[in-house]
């Protein structure tokens, strides 16, 4: 049995920086300058940020799926030398499987305690990475058609604009840039597997990780993409085996899926 499980945890009882935490005031300041922004997502992350390198901890389903991600990304941009960005990069991992392998990497995200986490780790690994508090939208009016490649990984049905988020992705990408994109499906597969299965029955995610509203149907996504200017250039099916807690990529995209866009030499 093969389900797709999401890999973000937000572990039982953990919770965000509460009013008047550090953490909740720069929260609330980004929500200023990031529209599309949810704060109740962000903070669950947040307190998440000192598990997140633990393998066998709450986002152990995250460590798992990362390689093959890294492996998606790997096999489709030369990496050596190529400026990604991770958008909603959380605590790094795969920002740092990406510059190990030789990209100049940027990594963002709205979460302080993630970043502070990410660079501390990549530090006590030697790794050179470009963390910053930042949104997608302030990275790409700073550095617009600055990047060889982009990575997106599940965020995208956590804000209250996907099609705006993959705007301001595509504005990041220099001209034969790459986007990377992963998410969840809405498929009736989706509901009983990624939320029913995995919050409710095996227990792999805690109850409400999901809303199953805000997944998205890959013809969305593109329709999205195209809007802003994007060619879809291959769909995966991303299967997790929570057993053997192994991922891998498979042909259906009824759960969850990674998408590759491209943006053409020459915008039109």
């Amino acid at each position: 049995m093969f389900l797709a499980a999401k890999v973000y945890h937000m572990g039982r009882g953990r919770r965000g920086p509460e009013r008047g935490h550090p953490g909740h005031f720069v929260i609330l300041q980004f929500m200023g300058a990031a529209a599309n922004l949810d704060s109740n997502e962000l903070a669950k992350f947040e307190g998440l940020a000192h598990q997140y390198w633990d393998s066998a901890g709450p986002l152990h389903t995250l460590h798992s799926l990362n390689p093959v991600r890294a492996s998606f990304v790997a096999a489709r941009v030369g990496l050596r030398g190529a400026r990604i960005a991770d958008v909603g990069c959380g605590g790094g991992l795969l920002c740092e499987s990406l510059a190990t392998q030789g990209a100049l990497v940027t990594g963002i995200d709205l979460a302080p305690a993630m970043i502070s986490v990410a660079q501390l780790h990549a530090a006590s690994a030697n790794l050179s990475i470009d963390y910053r508090l930042q949104s997608a939208a302030a990275l790409a009016a700073e550095k617009p058609a600055a990047f060889d490649a982009v990575c997106c990984m599940e965020l995208a049905e956590h804000v209250p604009s996907p099609s705006e988020l993959v705007a301001e992705l595509a504005r990041l990408l220099r001209p034969g840039g790459s986007l990377f994109m992963s998410t969840i499906n809405r498929t009736p597969q989706s509901f009983f597997g990624a939320i029913v299965a995995a919050e409710y029955v095996l227990g792999l995610v805690p109850r409400g990780t999901h809303e199953y509203a805000r997944l998205i149907r890959p013809a969305e996504l593109a329709r999205a993409a195209r809007a802003a200017g994007l060619e879809l250039r291959e769909l995966a099916g991303l299967d997790y085996n929570p057993f053997t807690r192994r991922a891998h990529l498979g042909s259906r995209v009824d759960i969850n899926y990674l998408a590759h866009f491209s943006l053409p030499a020459e915008r039109a």
